[in-house]
């Protein structure tokens, strides 16, 4: 078996799968560039998903399994895959700790004003400014999966009352209380905060637009975590200008990075991260854990994949 990684790998991850499956071939490359000629008879493909065509699948005779190191795979080329047979899995849940880390750590930096006292600072300037707590204020978690549910942990050790969003509108852990479908309407105008973590499909583009901001409270921050092509960017700029909500805190945006010429770069209610939420030393662990895992799976046909995605659904 051979198993090409068109992405740069940490060197202990690398040293620890050779010295635990010293019968399987590990190609490790720093781009797709340098994995082309590895692909042809690559059974095994690992890689962050942004660059792979349909030509690299082509080229990929042998290709049997796609393993993606992050969670979003909208730019994976589903129609050659699925046409091909192989077998999709990613990375969905890895995020979980930081993304809500994140999320807790931005509510706490609107409501405690650290934008404000950071400025301050720098002008020499004593102004004890308003604050506001969020303990017992209401969060509402849009893509209530493993992240969202971490959110939801956390935002319990805060007394909040926390309100998720998910496909089925099953409960979930740490959730108060679930909503689905038609139900978006009925949420947004409960919540202080609106978090969005939902992926980049064909169903959830431009899912947060005018309608969904205009049933936000005034006082709302949204804060989206998730993808940029699930908010309508003109609508979120209009509703900020508005005032018909308070703040965004925004780490990923329909084009990325964000032009300079966006206006939300010099809106003060608006908070900007160049999508790193999910940042962390202890990403690829976390990515490989999953990936041996799968690799157990795969070889012996035995157990469930973790994170097997539907290509007709592409999630």
């Amino acid at each position: 078996m051979k198993i090409v990684s068109s992405d740069l790998i940490k060197r202990s991850i690398q040293k620890d799968v050779k010295e635990k499956y010293p019968e399987i071939e590990f190609v490790f490359c720093r781009n797709i560039e340098e994995a082309e000629p590895e692909l042809k008879d690559a059974e095994v493909l690992l890689t962050y998903g942004n660059d792979i065509t349909d030509s690299h699948i082509e080229q990929a005779y042998n290709l049997k399994w796609i393993m993606v190191m992050s969670a979003g795979i909208e730019r994976m080329p589903f129609e050659k895959i699925a046409e091909k047979q192989i077998l999709l899995t990613n990375s969905s849940g890895i995020h979980a700790i930081p993304m809500a880390e994140y999320t807790i750590a931005n509510m706490l930096n609107v409501y405690r004003k650290v934008p404000v006292l950071l400025k301050n600072q720098e002008n020499r300037v004593w102004d004890r400014v308003r604050m506001q707590e969020i303990s017992g204020k209401t969060i509402a978690v849009i893509g209530a999966g493993a992240i969202g549910k971490e959110i939801a942990r956390l935002s319990k050790a805060f007394r909040m009352t926390t309100l998720g969003y998910n496909r089925s509108g099953r409960q979930a852990e740490n959730f108060d209380e679930m909503f689905c479908g038609d139900q978006l309407k009925d949420l947004l105008p409960r919540a202080d905060f609106v978090v969005s973590v939902l992926p980049g499909t064909k169903a959830t583009e431009n899912l947060f637009g005018k309608e969904q901001f205009k049933a936000m409270k005034k006082e709302a921050v949204f804060i989206n975590i998730g993808r940029g092509s699930t908010v309508c960017e003109n609508a979120l700029i209009e509703a900020l200008h508005n005032g018909e909500i308070a703040h965004a805190v925004l780490d990923v945006f329909k084009k990325e990075p964000l032009d300079d010429n966006s206006p939300l770069w010099s809106m003060e209610n608006v908070t900007i991260t160049p999508h790193v939420s999910g940042v962390s030393p202890a990403y690829q662990d976390r990515v490989f854990e999953i990936f041996e895992h799968n690799l157990s799976v795969y070889r012996s046909g035995n157990g469930n994949y973790i994170n097997q995605v539907d290509l007709k659904k592409g999630y």
